[in-house]
């Protein structure tokens, strides 16, 4: 069971901060980990080849540990959760008259990309409107997202909780019904992930993207993403050199390669290996994962009993 951890960072004595939501503070450790990335980055010598990779392939594990995936492989670094959507958008087949699912006030970080393909493919975009009223919120509108999807609808695109009011969706009884269809299941985990528990295998959507900067104490700018077996053969969004097979050849670099790195780490945004919010995120995901998001969740819900 967690206490509290409030010695780990560094807020005033008579602050008491819960709005990770919005941004999470940084602790001890994550200011550490910029300061020594800073000092590596005073002297560019001492930043050696293998450092383009490497924080990034510690990044995957951390982050797979918490998602519940074994595979790093399938764990891209990106830098936003709309370059995530736009990413999945860009592979997503879809015909006229097809139907995209979004719930009112989603996001517009996962909104904008499926407004764009409807248009450019003639589908629809489909607005679950939110039930009137607290009572049975989150049961009522899950029921209205599952009577939504049928056999004309190529996406499902929801959060996990929502950005206004915290509403939990049902993200394995969703998405066990867009299996039914045929959709893509594509979630927005920037609200929960890091603070309750969620495991892809069960879950099983085609992809999970998280900003970096709310639950998973990362900074700004670093987002992840979970990418499933259908997309995993996809066509990146931009073709950097990084992406590529034998990127860490940096004497064959221009030996070009049309063939891409395994799995989801063809969707890595370019300079992905940024030498300073890296090591951040690195730390912050370690902090998740040395507390467990099922902890954090049971604490959290201390606090409001």
């Amino acid at each position: 069971m967690l206490s509290c951890e409030k010695s780990r960072f560094l807020l005033p004595e008579n602050e008491h901060y819960l709005n990770c939501a919005y941004l999470s503070p940084v602790t001890r450790e994550i200011e550490n980990a910029a300061l020594d990335a800073m000092a590596f980055m005073r002297r560019p010598a001492t930043i050696t080849t293998d450092m383009f990779f490497r924080t990034a392939d510690e990044i995957r594990v951390e982050f797979g540990q918490i998602i519940g995936t074994p595979d790093p492989s399938t764990i891209a670094i990106l830098p936003s959760v709309s370059y995530g959507i736009a990413t999945v958008a860009k592979n997503t087949p879809i015909h006229s008259g097809q139907r995209i699912v979004v719930i009112e006030e989603q996001f517009p970080s996962n909104i904008y990309s499926w407004k764009r393909l409807a248009d450019e493919r003639d589908a629809i975009v489909t607005t679950v409107a939110s039930p009137r009223g607290h009572e049975n919120r989150a049961a009522l509108w899950n029921e209205r997202i599952l009577a939504a999807i049928d056999h004309r609808t190529a996406v499902v695109a929801l959060p996990h909780a929502h950005w206004t009011d915290g509403t939990r969706f049902d993200v394995e009884m969703i998405g066990r019904r867009a299996r039914e269809v045929g959709a893509l299941f594509v979630i927005d985990g920037s609200q929960s992930v890091g603070a309750v528990p969620i495991d892809v295998q069960s879950v099983k959507p085609d992809a999970l993207i998280c900003a970096g900067y709310k639950w998973l104490f990362g900074p700004y700018s670093v987002c992840l993403g979970y990418f499933g077996p259908r997309l995993l053969n996809g066509i990146p969004l931009e073709e950097n050199w990084i992406a590529r097979e034998d990127s860490e050849n940096f004497a064959g670099l221009v030996n070009y390669q049309d063939r891409y790195q395994p799995g989801a780490i063809r969707f890595d945004v370019g300079e992905r290996s940024n030498f300073l919010l890296l090591p951040m995120m690195l730390a912050g995901l370690r902090q998740i994962n040395e507390w467990g998001p099922g902890r954090i969740q049971e604490y959290c819900a201390r606090l409001f009993e």
